[in-house]
């Protein structure tokens, strides 16, 4: 009988660690998780300003080391960094996903207006980007709008995340659109919050990752 599948995650910050673990344990608790944390790689983008090659490149040696410890699929929880993860997918021969390309799948299923709502300044661009080649890949239109939850990230950070919460929660109630999107796996636990102060449906990222990589190797 062969064993349940073994999945590495990859995180640039530990905060995204608890939300998709607590996502496997609800959805998929046979699967094999191991966790890897790189905390350099966001101080480094935010002071380079781009994505650099040597960034790309230790995002490739991080998924061979994966690959060698036996790894059946790879998630990345760190979704300002699209293009590195590509060039990781693309030379690697496991599965190998995007933090939220899951959830972008679920996004553009049919025409909608989608608020995307985001903790980490950086990952927007690169989102906004993926949510729209998606859709047209798709052949979706989606209304697109960005949202900043200021000081979120800085207080999830300095261990209040009943105040991190509450700014995604009050963001989220203000919203008027067909479907909410959070943006960063660090904002799941909001969710069960912000689903009270609002009827529209709001998709996260690590459920909907769990979901698709339950699909794919289960």
């Amino acid at each position: 009988m062969k064993s349940a599948p073994r999945i590495y995650l990859v995180h640039a910050a530990e905060v995204s660690i608890p939300p998709i673990v607590a996502s496997f344990r609800a959805a998929w608790p046979e699967a094999q998780l191991a966790n890897l944390l790189e905390d350099s790689f966001m101080p480094d983008l935010a002071a380079d300003g781009r994505l650099t090659d040597a960034m790309i490149g230790r995002f490739v040696h991080i998924g061979e080391y994966c690959v060698k410890a036996g790894a059946d699929a790879i998630l990345f929880a760190c979704s300002a960094f699209g293009p590195a993860i590509e060039e990781c997918r693309r030379q690697l021969k496991i599965p190998v996903l995007k933090p939220n390309e899951a959830m972008y799948e679920r996004l553009v299923q049919k025409d909608c207006s989608v608020s995307l709502l985001a903790t980490f300044p950086p990952s927007i661009p690169s989102m906004v980007t993926e949510i729209k080649e998606t859709a047209k890949a798709a052949g979706t239109k989606i209304k697109l709008g960005t949202h900043l939850v200021d000081g979120a990230l800085a207080a999830l950070q300095g261990n209040n995340p009943d105040e991190h919460n509450r700014l995604i929660v009050e963001m989220a109630a203000r919203q008027q659109c067909d479907i909410i999107a959070f943006a960063q796996f660090s904002m799941a636990p909001a969710l069960k919050l912000a689903v009270a102060r609002t009827s529209t449906p709001i998709l996260t990222t690590p459920d909907s990752a769990v979901a698709k990589l339950k699909t794919m190797l289960a």
